[in-house]
């Protein structure tokens, strides 16, 4: 069925302003925008599920309303930081008449200030998540720019001993520096393969169900 005459008017009114290059920055600040929300989405809505389902109590009503509360923090934070940090670029630019490094750095410094400057448990993780890769990034482009001596051996066998080290020596003796959800994670692995009372629990199930 053909689309109505004022429909495909508007729809050629609309592709043609998103054709015009005048108005492309603007036009990408908001696409910036819906891929942010869309994105947030797609990686907070089954992560949101599966440790929801893994970890939480609750009757199912609350756990849905946790998932979907997560999901939308994710989403809006993350289309509100990519719109601020567009916006900012191309605002700097139009100022100085061209593009330079430091735009980028000021832009997500503001945005992540504005954005995920709250202390809540969805930004930790994206901040967290942005942390280790951050420091990968910044060694190898230290060994880039011969900063710092490159490798004569894979150092890959060192850094995941002092890593695993590290987490369980604070997991065993100082619990509380961990976040909620890696604590939860580390509890079912290394202390609730402790505890059992017959094959149910031992195989079946992680825990004993309560008799009825």
């Amino acid at each position: 069925m053909a689309a109505p005459p004022q429909l495909r008017g508007l729809l050629l009114a609309v592709n043609a302003l998103l054709r015009k290059r005048r108005y492309h920055a603007a036009l990408a600040v908001l696409k910036g925008f819906r891929n942010g929300a869309v994105y947030g989405a797609k990686i907070r809505a089954p992560h949101a599920l599966v440790m929801t389902f893994l970890f939480r109590s609750g009757s199912l009503r609350e756990k849905l309303r946790a998932i979907l509360q997560a999901t939308y923090l994710h989403s809006s934070n993350l289309a509100c930081f990519v719109f601020t940090y567009k916006g900012l670029c191309a605002l700097q630019s139009h100022l100085q008449g061209e593009t330079y490094q430091v735009h980028s750095f000021l832009a997500a410094f503001i945005g992540g200030f504005l954005v995920f400057g709250n202390n809540n448990s969805v930004n930790s993780q994206i901040n967290m998540y942005l942390l280790s890769r951050v420091l990968f990034a910044l060694c190898r482009l230290g060994v880039e720019k011969g900063y710092i001596p490159e490798p004569k051996w894979n150092p890959f066998p060192l850094y995941s001993s002092i890593l695993w080290g590290l987490v369980l020596w604070l997991f065993e003796y100082h619990r509380p520096t961990l976040q909620p959800s890696l604590q939860s994670s580390m509890t079912y692995l290394y202390e609730d393969s402790n505890v059992w009372h017959d094959i149910s629990d031992f195989l079946i199930y992680n825990k004993s169900r309560p008799l009825k």
